[in-house]
């Protein structure tokens, strides 16, 4: 991991009347125009309250869903009860300029979704300078989306002053931790697309005296190793012949919950999947025997569900979650439906870290950095 001190933007005590652009990380599920999590906005309220408090005029801005219509209006709304807030319709542009130039110290102008101008996931350097134009300076408070080279991450950087917020740094430091974990060690895998977690499976069976993979992609282990998988998910990586079939440090799921085509479900070993039926989740023995790794282990670090959560086969990964919630051990926990299982059970507070990362957290734990720490690190 790396040992840079990134600038951190509580090293900022002159603001009082000057303009931040502060990028935040606010992509969170809204359903019916209701925000359904709250956690990473909660994690970016620090930030701005400190640019608020020291008098600040903040250019607030985000990206939200995956669809060019998302807006951040619902978020916006949320903040009217925290901050002096106001909101621009667009992104860049005469509007948002001339609300820009009316803020006053401790205000905060937000903006629209960042990805309504196709430029951002671009990473134009024209969108970028637009951006930067508005501020005198740039805090990035957004780990979350920094494994992304996008222009509001990665591009203002080479026009503004940059630091790094509160949420990023608590982030950068924790995940760091993650690299040097006391013995014994358990490394808890789950989600989908082996291709890109290989590396980090890898590395990490270096680092962990264990490391447990769950979820869809445990079924590419059963397919390498001739065993029935269904109709199952797999991934565009054929593991046949691979070393890591055979690595006595991965743990696999002793038991399986399955679906046939009829929507029925059943609890099997793992060897009694039958070709009509689609592997749907983890089965409790699985969890009977990751609850004696849990219970010795010094660090646990977990990352993805056990099942398809989406779909609503969530039981063993609620079930985990409440595992470690009790585990004796350093607990690390991240991804985004991990956090919203944890969510539902109310027990944000009784991890030693929840991260909010996501996928950043994947990328920064198999690379020791990101994208947009990079380009600051490099200037």
């Amino acid at each position: 991991m790396p040992t840079h001190k990134l600038p951190a933007v509580t090293e900022c005590t002159d603001l009082k009347g000057k303009y931040v652009l502060l990028r935040s990380s606010l992509n969170v599920p809204i359903a019916d125009n209701q925000i359904k999590n709250h956690f990473r906005i909660t994690r970016a309220i620090p930030t701005l309250e400190y640019l608020v408090k020291a008098g600040a005029r903040v250019i607030l801005c985000a990206h939200i869903g995956r669809e060019k219509e998302n807006t951040l209006e619902p978020i916006f709304t949320y903040l009217q009860d925290t901050f002096t807030i106001h909101f621009s319709d667009e992104v860049v542009g005469p509007h948002t300029k001339e609300m820009q130039e009316g803020l006053k110290d401790g205000e905060i102008l937000m903006l629209e979704n960042l990805r309504r101008d196709p430029r951002e996931q671009k990473n134009d350097a024209d969108f970028a300078r637009s951006l930067a134009d508005l501020a005198e300076l740039y805090v990035n408070d957004a780990f979350a989306a920094s494994h992304r080279e996008h222009a509001s991450l990665i591009g203002v950087p080479a026009f503004l002053p940059t630091y790094f917020g509160i949420n990023f740094l608590l982030e950068y430091e924790e995940l760091q931790k993650a690299e040097k974990p006391e013995s014994p060690s358990l490394f808890i895998l789950g989600g989908a697309k082996f291709e890109t977690k290989m590396p980090l499976v890898e590395k990490f069976l270096d680092l962990y005296d264990h490391v447990f993979v769950g979820g869809a992609l445990a079924n590419d282990f059963f397919k390498a190793k001739g065993i029935e998988i269904g109709k199952s998910l797999i991934s565009d990586v054929d593991l046949t012949g691979s070393p890591l079939l055979s690595n006595e440090k991965i743990l696999l799921p002793k038991d399986l919950v399955v679906r046939d085509d009829s929507g029925a479900t059943r609890v099997v070993i793992v060897e009694d999947v039958r070709p009509d039926e689609t592997i749907v989740d983890s089965g409790p023995a699985t969890i009977q025997m990751l609850e004696l790794f849990i219970r010795n282990a010094k660090i646990i670090l977990w990352n993805g569900p056990l099942g398809n959560y989406e779909a609503g086969f969530n039981t063993e990964t609620l079930a985990l979650a409440t595992l470690l919630a009790n585990a004796p051990g350093r607990s690390m926990v991240g991804g985004g439906d991990t956090v919203a299982a944890i969510e539902s059970l109310g027990f944000q507070d009784k991890y030693t870290y929840l991260s909010g990362a996501g996928g950043a957290m994947l990328t920064f734990l198999e690379k020791g950095s990101l994208p947009a720490i990079d380009v600051v690190v490099k200037k």
